[in-house]
Formats: structure tokens, sequence, C-alpha cells
């Protein structure tokens, strides 16, 4: 199980964390992706973290703003998000599955936090 939180309101130019924890599944053996959703459009990969380097991918409409980090220690993932715009509004979802910028790569999925950022 995966459970995200941070989420909430904040004023254009904000920051928020957002947490995934997880229960019942090891992060150290998946990659884990942060997505987001607005209603009417596809689910997107925002970022992601390989399992075993740590290697990471952002998109690029968020790259130089938003940073993932993972806490092994911990079994959390985190999305710090910084700079953020009205067209970060959605609800962000933490997954986890093999390493790549499509969702399909994902398969175990949190239930999702809502982001909204106002003008």
């Amino acid at each position: 199980q995966l459970v995200e939180s941070g989420g909430g309101l904040v004023q254009t130019g904000g920051s928020l964390r957002l947490s995934c924890a997880a229960s019942g599944l090891t992060f150290d053996d998946y990659a884990i992706g942060w997505l987001r959703q607005v209603p009417g459009k596809e689910r997107e990969v925002v970022s992601c973290i390989s399992r075993s380097d740590n290697t990471k991918y952002y998109a690029d409409s968020v790259k130089g703003r938003f940073t993932i980090s993972r806490d092994i220690a911990k079994n959390t993932v985190y999305l710090q998000m910084n700079g953020l715009k009205p067209d970060d509004t959605a609800v962000y979802y933490c997954a986890a599955g093999t390493y790549g910028s499509s969702p399909v790569k994902y398969d175990y999925w949190g239930q999702g936090t809502e982001v909204t950022v106002s003008s």
C-alpha cells in the first residue's frame, strides 16, 4: 500500500513537499514515480527515481523546480515542489514499478493527494 500526503492549497511561487510512505512493499525493490492528473487529461509522470542507482527523471515542465528523493530507512519517497505554478494544480500520485516516464511502467498506486496552486 502506498499513501501520499502533503498536498494542499498554495499560492503561486510557493512550495509543498509530498511524501509517499509504503507498507507491505519495500521501496528498495522498485522504481518510484510521482505522477499527476488533471480532469480530462491523461496521467503524466512528473518525476521518478530508479531502484538501483538513484537515477532521476523530471518532466520538462518541472525541471529545476521539483526534486525527488528517497529515504530507504523510512521507506518513504518525497517530492519537493518549489516555484509552484497554477499549471501544477492536479492530483498527485506516487506509484511503484519499473523506471520510466510512462504511466504504464507502474504497477502499484497510492490514492492521490490534491495540490491546488492559486494565482
